[in-house]
């Protein structure tokens, strides 16, 4: 499994906003081979600023990359940043190859 995650910086004020553009946009995620599952996480507060982060988790890191060179990337993409005053520089990306994994157990 490989962990796609962005962190994002938003301005304070504009959680709301943020949010709404996410929630609106066209993740096609779904049409790309090798995804498993999103989430956008929003996290503490700060002085000047909300962290966010967004994680896409996929099959592989090979999975991963074909989705940043494919047309649905492109398209999911065409509006980033399209909102100004949102963010407080550029998304800090990070990815991660997972070395264990542990589930719970079924539900009964």
């Amino acid at each position: 499994m490989f962990v796609a995650m962005n962190r994002f910086r938003i301005v304070k004020g504009r959680e709301a906003e943020f949010e709404t553009v996410w929630r609106n946009r066209e993740s096609r995620l779904a049409e790309v081979p090798g995804f498993r599952g999103f989430h956008l996480l929003r996290g503490p507060e700060r002085e000047d600023h909300r962290l966010y982060a967004s994680h896409t988790l996929w099959e592989s890191e090979e999975h991963f990359l074909a989705w940043t060179r494919s047309e649905q990337f492109r398209a999911a993409h065409a509006q980033a940043g399209a909102v100004r005053g949102l963010y407080l520089g550029h998304p800090e990306f990070e990815g991660f190859t997972a070395v264990l994994e542990e589930k719970a157990p079924a539900a009964a």
